[in-house]
């Protein structure tokens, strides 16, 4: 598996676990029980990292055109 296949699959599992911890907290909510505040932030570690690695995936099809020669105008 080359490193670009890996990063796509980690953004994958990790947009999972950003949406159930999302979830959760709502849930939550929803019955009634108010969370603890360091809860608020657990969405934000998931975050951080699909940013990190939606941005990598983002710029990766410029990075290949780019090594590559290829020029578009």
């Amino acid at each position: 598996m080359n490193w670009s296949t890996w990063i796509r699959q980690f953004h994958r599992w990790l947009s999972i676990i950003f949406t159930a911890v999302v979830a959760a907290i709502f849930i939550t909510l929803g019955v009634g029980v108010e969370p603890a505040y360091w809860v608020y932030l657990m969405p934000l570690i998931p975050l951080g990292l699909l940013m990190l690695s939606g941005l990598y995936l983002f710029a990766l099809p410029y990075a290949m055109r780019w090594r590559s020669g290829r020029r578009t105008a």
